[in-house]
Order: structure tokens, then sequence, then C-alpha cells
């Protein structure tokens, strides 16, 4: 399809396909930015930290430190911060929990950003779609009602399938904005459940076993 049919057929549809066209244009770039992110930040991975937590648990604390620090996972970034924490001396267990906590929402925060705006273009692209066919149809009576007695079925029947065009393209943005959201937030539960378990491990090893 080259750009002047596209152009041609976004036409048809009204300002409203217009919007919709924008928005599957932003919904695409922000799922690949997205797992671009993830990617990035480890969230598929967790072997490392897992390692890194047994060590701990072994006593190996300058180790599993060690194994950490380099690393840039949400999973390595939230145990190093605990096991820091944990070894604290002017901290009690009190303030390295909430310290480590505090990390966690950051970490947490940085896994689920963009969700919020995905989450809105898979409420408002129907609606903008709906909106859309609502306008066509009365656009399209109102074609029928000026012809009078010399109206032309085909003519109806071709503003009301324009009209639908709209809804149709708001559905085909809706869709998979909603299923990349629930797929992206299954990720970052994931995630938040493999950080809960590891600063549990490591805030019930006792202190003199797990300091470096």
């Amino acid at each position: 399809m080259d750009s002047s049919t596209l152009i041609g057929f976004l036409d048809r549809g009204g300002p409203a396909l217009w919007v919709i066209a924008a928005l599957s244009v932003l919904t695409l770039a922000l799922i690949l930015w997205k797992v671009w992110r993830l990617l990035l930040t480890g969230a598929w991975s967790g072997a490392v930290t897992e390692r890194a937590v047994a060590l701990w648990q072994h006593g190996q604390g300058t180790e599993a430190t060690a194994l950490l620090r380099p690393r840039r996972s949400l999973r390595a970034r939230l145990a190093l911060a605990a096991m820091e924490a944990a070894t604290a001396p002017h901290w009690g267990e009190r303030e390295a929990r909430e310290d480590t906590t505090r990390i966690a929402k950051s970490l947490l925060n940085e896994a689920r950003s963009g969700l919020r705006v995905l989450e809105l273009i898979a409420t408002i692209a129907p609606l903008v779609g709906l909106l859309g066919t609502v306008l066509g149809m009365i656009a399209a009576f109102q074609a029928l009602q000026d012809s009078g007695n010399s109206a032309d079925p085909s003519i109806l029947a071709g503003g009301i399938w324009e009209a639908l065009l709209t809804t149709a393209a708001g559905m085909a943005v809706a869709i998979p904005a909603s299923m990349a959201l629930t797929w992206f937030e299954s990720v970052a539960d994931h995630v938040q459940a493999d950080m809960e378990d590891a600063a549990t491990r490591i805030f019930t090893t006792p202190r003199e076993r797990g300091a470096p």
C-alpha cells in the first residue's frame, strides 16, 4: 500500500481514523521500547541473583556482593541493596528493611514504566473508534435525509461501511495493546515476587553468617 492509498483510506474514516492511526504507531513504539527496557534490566534473568543469595546464606557475603555489583538487573540491584543494608553497622534490622523497601519500590516503578500509557491506549482506542462510527452514521443519515425520495441505498451502505471502519480500527489497536499490557504486568509481578523472596532470604540470614 503506497502513501497516497494509505492517506486516502485514512481520509475515508475521518479524523477519528487518523487519531487511531497515531495511537497504533504509539502502541507499537511503546511495546518495542518496553521489551528493550526489560531486556536491559534483566527481567527474564535471575540465575545470577539466585546464586548470589545462596552464597550469602552460606556465609560467603563478600563473594555474593562481588557477584552482584557489576550486574544491572532489577533483581541483582535489589539483592545488593538488601545485603549492604543488612550489614550496615549504623542500621538495625528495621531501618535496613525500610531502606530496602524504598529501593524495591523505585525498581518496581522502573519495571512498570510506560504501562499506564498502554492502559490508556487500550481504553480510549475503542472509544475513539466508536465516536468515529457514530459521527459517520450521523453524516450518512443526514445525506439520506437530504436526498429525499431519490435516495440511493448504495450511498447509505457506503457511508455506513466507512463509518464502521473506525470501530474496527479502534479494536485492532486496543486488542494488542491490552495483550501487551497484561504480559508486561505479569513480567513485573514475577520480578516483584523474586525480589521479595531474595530480600526475605537475605534478612532472615543471621548477620554473622552473611556479613562480608
